[in-house]
């Protein structure tokens, strides 16, 4: 049985450590990928990928290398949006699941936000990373981790 791998998009990721324990106690790969500024690792469990500085190309490293039933982590919802459709199992980094369901209010939000944003209707502000937060995606990863362990 093959395992799922977990790729993340790690620019900005502010939910790394918990990523590591949750995947150290499934005994999981862990693909961190960024356009930089990742801390090498000794684990064999971990791997850094970093990838030039082109607009989306870690987003479009994780895509070509990701398979379904893989774990995606992501704040990216165009991104989100291509692991959903790759059968992927895709997390916010708030602890929100990205299912074939719920993708497609979660890319409308983002483009009425964007539009709002560029309209001067509202500020371009995210609401701060919480505790309620990290709980949440610890929460939703290991969840998310056996839902993938049992399909395969």
């Amino acid at each position: 049985m093959n395992k799922p791998t977990i790729f993340v998009d790690a620019d900005a990721c502010p939910v790394k450590n918990e990523v590591l324990k949750v995947a150290e106690r499934h005994d999981l790969v862990v693909t961190f990928v960024a356009n930089g500024g990742l801390r090498p690792s000794r684990d064999p469990m971990v791997r850094n990928v970093v990838v030039s500085a082109g607009f989306d190309a870690a987003d479009d490293w994780i895509v070509e290398n990701a398979a379904a039933n893989d774990i995606v982590v992501t704040a990216d919802i165009p991104l989100a949006a291509r692991g959903v459709e790759k059968g992927c199992h895709v997390i916010g980094m708030t602890g929100q699941p990205f299912t074939p369901e719920t993708i497609g209010m979660a890319v409308a939000m983002r483009d009425l936000k964007q539009n709002l944003r560029e309209s001067g209707e509202i500020k371009g502000y995210n609401a701060a990373f919480s505790p309620k937060d990290r709980s949440r995606f610890l929460e939703t990863l290991d969840r998310t981790i056996r839902r993938a362990l049992n399909s395969k």
